[in-house]
């Protein structure tokens, strides 16, 4: 048995079956433990890998930002996330402050300009909420985190999509993301949350990467933001 170790350690075959038998172990405990401790800390892992990375690429946008679209470069806006808790998400800004003669804002459509729609079909403007990753108020994969407005519209099947954090990309958004319906998105949303798996978040992400490619589903029915949400006509 003390050769047998010896052996596993002092040759190049010994070594590799220690480093596969090791990733299997690994791999069993991370699809074992995966919601109750891996997911987050795959989260912390490749957001602060993300963000080195990815710093030069930030420092462009944000100065792109800057000198097509004015300040704040980072738009902000407060979303609910796990158990409806409110949190302030973080993107690139994509349109203009531009205002009629009463000083309304514009629609979407008219203060989107050529550089926020070439962000938004790239999903450039969403690499800011890495750092809501890395912060603990978003996931890698789940849910979307929608409008505060829309709490209080949910059915008590719909609002399931809050039982786990939000994600930068999820169920929905690699099933047609914004082109689909309301009723389709929250019934993706609710199936990721009742089958969250370590495999069901490797085929989100590998297919996100697919679609963000194709620039795929980015709006719906030709419009420039997401319709929204009214409400259920059936109550709940």
């Amino acid at each position: 048995m003390k050769d047998f170790f010896y052996n596993l350690v002092n040759t190049w075959w010994g070594i590799l079956i220690i480093v596969l038998a090791s990733l299997l172990i690994w791999l069993v405990l991370s699809a074992v433990f995966y919601k109750q401790f891996f997911k987050r800390f795959y989260d912390i892992v490749f957001s602060v890998l993300a963000l080195i990375i990815l710093s030069p690429l930030l420092l462009i946008i944000s100065i792109l930002v800057r000198i097509k679209l004015g300040s704040h470069v980072i738009f902000k806006q407060k979303r609910p996330g796990k158990n409806c808790k409110i949190f302030t998400l973080h993107k690139f800004r994509t349109m203009t402050d531009k205002k009629d003669s009463e000083g309304n804002l514009l629609p979407d459509s008219e203060r989107l300009t050529k550089f926020g729609k070439f962000l938004r079909s790239t999903s450039l403007d969403e690499l800011p909420e890495l750092w809501d990753i890395l912060r603990g108020k978003m996931s890698f994969i789940g849910p979307r985190p929608l409008l505060v407005e829309y709490l209080p519209l949910y059915n008590q099947e719909q609002n399931k999509r809050h039982l786990v954090k939000s994600g930068l990309t999820g169920w929905a958004q690699v099933n047609g993301r914004n082109a689909i319906s309301w009723d389709d998105k929250f019934k993706y949303d609710v199936e990721y949350v009742n089958k969250v798996s370590i495999w069901l978040d490797i085929k989100i992400f590998f297919k996100t990467i697919v679609l963000v490619f194709k620039r795929k589903g980015i709006n719906q029915n030709n419009n420039v933001t997401m319709d929204f949400f009214m409400g259920n006509d059936n109550g709940i």
